[in-house]
């Protein structure tokens, strides 16, 4: 069942993106007190800043059995009346090399609009499911550890962090989640990140997300499942491996899908990359990339799944890695 669309603030360019929520979510997110008394505005936590009773309180929420009954958080959907938004700002092409350690991986077929991975591989570590409580429930999408300077950096999409004018609460991250197996443990988030424009008025265009996880049993995430790479304002048209852990029918979130082929640039409301894929809801946040190696499982991750038109359901779209993206990056590993 689809929830009720809704329209987020808009200015300027900025599209009205109706976001539905499949599994109907309701209710009002409930924000967590700081304290008794008020503070003052210059001691007020920074949003998305979890503090370490929080990220206990996370790690102890999610239960085998709440993470089975999380509903999972839809693709965003598109109509044709929405608006038209500018381009996102582009730089100077940047790759960070992955740092994920070598494995042998099966070929697959490439194109392939979604079915289950089978390769193994450095991806089948890095990328991993994300959970979370929305709007009073239980919620999840879908994520990847990347190379960074502090090691313990996660990119997602933006509405996976932040979500209707408020921030997800009780965040976590599960590398290589099948099956209901949490063989790398689960990493709590000590702050969730997105870009500016996704921060301010949820612009489709920049519907990137990032999460810093604090260390689990005294290591830092990449030091226990590698890092992918990443690439800033490479351009579109390019041959694309996406992966994500969707849990909307016809899939149930316990396996590790993914989609592949080349790239086109979306010609109707966004300036996303598009691809054909089939994923559905839980998917979102799920890592894209280019040059991706079948033999090794590594890549430059360049996108996440973000959004589908509605009169489009097997085309998924994912924003341009450019230059808000790499400044959302650069802020993550530097946290």
């Amino acid at each position: 069942m689809i929830g009720r669309p809704r329209s987020p603030r808009s200015s300027g360019g900025t599209p009205r993106v109706r976001h539905t929520v499949l599994g109907a979510l309701a209710g009002i997110a409930a924000l967590l007190a700081t304290g008794v008394t008020a503070a003052p505005a210059s001691a007020a936590p920074e949003p998305g800043v979890m503090a370490p009773s929080a990220q206990r309180s996370a790690l102890d929420f999610w239960t085998p059995q709440r993470m089975r009954a999380a509903t999972p958080l839809d693709i965003l959907s598109v109509d044709r009346s929405d608006v038209r938004a500018s381009a996102p700002r582009k730089g100077r092409t940047t790759v960070v090399a992955p740092s994920a350690p070598v494995s042998d991986v099966g070929p697959l077929a490439i194109p392939h609009g979604g079915g289950p991975w089978s390769g193994g591989g450095a991806v089948a570590k890095t990328a991993g499911r994300v959970f979370f409580t929305y709007q009073g429930r239980t919620a999840s999408c879908s994520g990847n550890a990347v190379t960074s300077a502090n090691k313990s950096t996660v990119i997602t999409a933006g509405h996976c962090v932040k979500m209707q004018g408020a921030w997800h609460t009780n965040w976590v991250f599960v590398p290589g989640y099948h099956d209901g197996q949490r063989p790398y443990g689960t990493w709590a988030a000590s702050k969730t990140l997105s870009t500016p424009q996704w921060t301010a008025s949820e612009d489709i265009n920049y519907d990137i997300g990032a999460a810093v996880v604090a260390p689990l049993d005294g290591k830092q995430l990449t030091d226990v499942v590698g890092g992918q790479g990443l690439a800033f304002n490479t351009g579109y048209n390019k041959p694309m491996y996406s992966f994500g852990f969707p849990a909307a029918a016809p899939y149930d979130g316990e396996k590790f899908i993914y989609c592949s082929g080349t790239t086109f640039r979306d010609f109707l409301l966004s300036s996303d990359h598009g691809l054909t894929c089939n994923m559905t809801g839980g998917s979102s946040g799920g890592p894209w990339f280019t040059q991706f190696d079948e033999a090794t499982g590594t890549g430059l991750q360049s996108s996440v799944n973000s959004f589908k038109y509605n009169f489009l359901p097997n085309a998924m779209y994912g924003p341009y890695f450019g230059a808000d993206a790499q400044n959302l990056y650069q802020s993550a590993q530097s946290s």
